[in-house]
Formats: C-alpha cells, sequence, structure tokens
C-alpha cells in the first residue's frame, strides 16, 4: 500500500542519498522527463541549471538542514531535454547528524504558475533570496555584494518581468495574480 502511495502521488517524490536519486516517484520522472526508473543512482546535479547553482543551493540548503532537518525553496531546475523550470522543493532528512546522507524531497512544477525568463545564475540567486523576502542589504552581506550592486541586479530583474515596483516584481516570481 505504501509504495502505491509513494509510487502514484500527485507530486514528485524521491528519496535522495548524498545528493544522489535512489528511487522517485512517477511524478518525478515525468516532471524531470524520463521514466522515474531511469533516474535510481543519478546524481541531482544532473536537473540544476548549472553546477554553480548545485553547489551553491546545495550548501545554503546544508545549513539550514544541520538546524531544523528541513528544507524548503522555489528554484529554478532543468528537465533532461534542458527546459528551465520554476520549482518548490522540499526535503526532510532521516539522518539528522548528517542531513544529506538520506532524505525524502517533493517537487512540485510551478511552470504553469510562473514562467520562466531567461535569468543569469546571479539573478537566479537574487530572485530566490528576494522571494525568501530579503532586503538588498541582507542579500548583499550573503552574497558578499554590495548594496547597490543587488539594487542594480534587482532593476534588471524588474525591467526583465515588466514589473514597476519590488512587490510587483515578487508577486510575478510568487504567481500571484497582479
Amino acid at each position: 500500500m505504501n509504495e502505491i502511495a509513494f509510487l502514484n502521488a500527485p507530486i514528485g517524490l524521491a528519496i535522495l542519498e548524498d545528493r544522489v536519486v535512489r528511487v522517485a516517484n512517477l511524478r518525478f520522472g515525468e516532471m524531470f522527463g524520463a521514466p522515474a526508473d531511469e533516474f535510481a543512482d543519478t546524481p541531482l546535479a544532473r536537473v540544476y541549471p548549472t553546477a554553480q547553482d548545485y553547489e551553491r543551493i546545495g550548501a545554503r540548503g546544508l545549513e539550514v538542514m544541520r538546524e531544523s532537518g528541513r528544507y524548503e525553496d522555489e528554484r529554478v531546475m532543468r528537465r533532461l531535454d534542458g527546459e528551465l523550470f520554476w520549482c518548490r522543493v522540499r526535503g526532510q532528512s532521516v539522518t539528522p547528524d548528517n542531513p544529506f546522507r538520506r532524505g525524502v524531497w517533493s517537487f512540485v512544477d510551478l511552470s504553469s504558475e510562473r514562467p520562466v525568463v531567461e535569468l543569469t545564475p546571479r539573478e537566479r540567486e537574487i530572485a530566490i533570496l528576494t522571494c525568501q523576502g530579503q532586503t538588498s542589504k541582507e542579500i548583499g552581506l550573503e552574497l558578499g555584494l554590495s548594496y547597490r550592486t543587488v539594487e542594480a541586479h534587482r532593476a534588471r530583474l524588474l525591467e526583465k518581468f515588466g514589473a514597476r515596483k519590488l512587490p510587483e516584481l515578487v508577486a510575478k516570481f510568487s504567481g500571484m495574480p497582479l
């Protein structure tokens, strides 16, 4: 019975060990573009836009998981055909002393709510942190950038998304009706 629930869940589910997919459900396979069983023993890095995104998000996630055993965010992921899409990712470690050793992760495709606009890796970072409610100064501290550099990136994001002000930009990131 548990296997039926896992395999047929309406969201992508995967059991990861050290950021390698050990088993994934049907929706995970559909979302990323291959049968779920083809993902067995696949490094999760394969579905990130860049190696830098994989490293950066992993470092941030590990830091949070060391405190709580859980992590969640919304980020851009990559299907096997190269298409980028927004995805809500949530994870729960089952090995608290080593959070990435083994965990259960869910993936929700947000494509219908939030189209992907071509962004640089830095713009993606700033967009994600902006959605998390961080100020330009906080983002600058986290990324090692000046406040003015973060503001310049945000100005480019406003332009790319056709938003007039930051709340409108965040609404567009969140897929909220404007």
